[in-house]
């Protein structure tokens, strides 16, 4: 009777140890999905990012120039000259 008992204890003790290691297996392998799929979508957003600063960039060193400037306020902005008539056709 003590040697069952004994074992009893020890497989419950075993059953006990499995399954909370198997919990914390889960809950890291779930946390290690969520952060995963954190560093994706923050790489996706870093490309983005890069790509509108090369954009930025490259509109910053046209509006250097007053030609391109006057251009890019117009279209823009609808800006003109005092005396001037613009006249805003808009496709469908």
């Amino acid at each position: 009777m003590t040697l069952r008992l004994g074992r009893r204890f020890w497989v419950a003790a075993t059953t006990a140890i499995v399954v909370i290691t198997g919990f914390v297996v889960a809950r890291n392998a779930v946390h290690a999905v969520r952060i995963k799929r954190q560093i994706a979508r923050l790489e996706r957003e870093r490309r983005l990012y890069r790509e509108r600063i090369v954009g930025d960039s490259i509109l910053i060193e046209r509006l250097r120039y007053d030609d391109y400037l006057e251009e890019y306020a117009r279209e823009r902005y609808h800006m003109q000259r005092r005396d001037e008539e613009v006249y805003l056709i808009e496709e469908e």
